[in-house]
């Protein structure tokens, strides 16, 4: 099979180093097989869809339909996203001037205050998943009130390397959000072009410093999430604004960047035998909080290239479900899997050779089974028998939640959520 190569525009160039900042040899992974169908960027002119962020057109009507008829499981679904505290009008939004993640240190020295960006990002788009299902306004004004808040008033977002965490995850997020609710008619032009450029000037700005740089440390000591969040942020950033450069942007650091975010490094061994519905992940060997961060990043990556026509999600002959398949194994069904060792390199260049998968967090639950599990099952037509520990997941968690269900530290906001309701079919 041929490759199909993206064709490179120079804002892309500093993604694609094949050598850590300290000039040490190329990944041999970056080199492409042929096996590998890559995907194409197309080209700057051609417009983004929308609404093409997590959610098409066609969703929105099947799940009004589903719940309006009181189908399950989306009327419980729906029962359970109007039950959150978020996604009331009464809800109280507390923008900052500074994003801080990773303060209280030697780079910041004022303490800690993403927890307000994590919560009233879930709000705005819970509210905004509100206003979709039941066309009642109130809902959409209150998401916009919280939208519009955080964009006149963040200026910049700060603190030690954490910072780059607060930049991808409420990054992609506030992205998210904001092309949900980008028609609706209460929005004014003004506000969402001031919107737009908010994203572009505090979130992209961090994103694309990050992916390039790596805050001029060892590149491969940022464990994949760090990068998938970013890109996600990016991606999301790159439809928000129609600007497919930046899309592309995403899309190239995905499939050849220099980071442990490049899919072929964030899922890094694809078993064969007995074992070839499975594939490891870069952070198994970690933990499984971060395994399972993990899994729902790529979700999240692979769903907004999807709704813009490209898909990530038959990459490498599905290697995604293989690593949920892996995740969900161990973490739902609490069974062995199989591991393939690999080497760790922290901050200072210190190789570690991880031999086992971690134990640590194992039987972490997140709100993410649904939506490689509809994916591949319902619209690609896999066969079940490819999915069955995804669909112990998918049992296990539903009805899917959001942020605020999951507990109130960082990790139960790390993903939207409510994908059983956004997902089933």
């Amino acid at each position: 099979m041929k490759i199909k190569r993206c064709l490179l525009i120079p804002s892309l160039l500093g993604l694609l180093s094949c050598s850590s900042s300290n000039g040490e040899s190329p990944d041999p992974v970056v080199t492409p097989t042929d096996s590998i169908t890559y995907i194409a960027l197309k080209d700057t002119t051609v417009t983004m869809i929308h609404p093409g962020g997590l959610h098409s057109k066609d969703d929105f009507d099947r799940v009004k339909t589903k719940v309006a008829a009181g189908a399950e499981p989306w009327a419980s679904a729906f029962n359970k996203l109007i039950a959150n505290s978020h996604c009331q009008v009464s809800y109280k939004s507390n923008p900052q001037v500074k994003l801080i993640r990773g303060g209280s240190s030697a780079e910041e020295p004022d303490p800690d205050n993403y927890s307000t960006a994590m919560n009233d990002v879930a709000a705005a788009y819970q509210l905004g998943l509100r206003w979709k299902v039941t066309g009642d306004a109130q809902y959409a004004q209150a998401a916009i009130n919280i939208l519009n808040g955080w964009a006149n008033t963040c200026k910049k977002i700060t603190g030690d390397p954490n910072m780059a965490l607060a930049s991808g995850i409420y990054g992609y997020q506030f992205a998210v959000a904001g092309e949900l609710l980008r028609d609706y008619s209460g929005w004014s032009t003004e506000s969402f072009k001031a919107y737009q450029q908010w994203m572009l000037n505090v979130f992209y700005s961090e994103n694309h410093t990050f992916l390039t740089k790596h805050q001029g440390s060892n590149t491969w000591h940022y464990w994949a999430n760090w990068d998938l969040c970013n890109c996600a942020s990016m991606m999301g950033i790159g439809i928000l604004t129609d600007r497919r450069s930046i899309y592309n942007e995403a899309l190239t650091y995905l499939q050849y960047g220099n980071g442990n975010g490049r899919i072929m490094k964030a899922i890094n061994h694809v078993f064969q035998g007995n074992d070839s519905t499975l594939a490891q992940l870069q952070e198994s060997g970690r933990d499984q909080g971060h395994a399972t961060l993990v899994i729902s990043l790529l979700g999240n990556i692979f769903q907004l290239a999807w709704n813009q026509g490209d898909d990530l999600f038959g990459f490498n002959h599905n290697m995604y479900l293989k690593a949920c398949e892996y995740t969900a194994k161990y973490n739902i069904a609490m069974l062995d899997v199989p591991f393939w060792p690999y080497e760790y390199s922290d901050v200072n260049y210190n190789v570690t050779t991880l031999t086992v998968i971690s134990s640590d967090s194992r039987g972490t639950v997140r709100p993410e089974w649904s939506l490689p599990y509809y994916h591949y099952l319902k619209i690609k037509g896999v066969n079940a028998q490819f999915a069955k520990y995804v669909s112990m997941g998918v049992t296990r968690t539903a009805p899917e939640g959001g942020g605020g269900d999951y507990g109130s530290t960082s990790g139960g906001f790390d993903q939207l959520g409510c994908g059983t309701l956004m997902y089933s079919r």
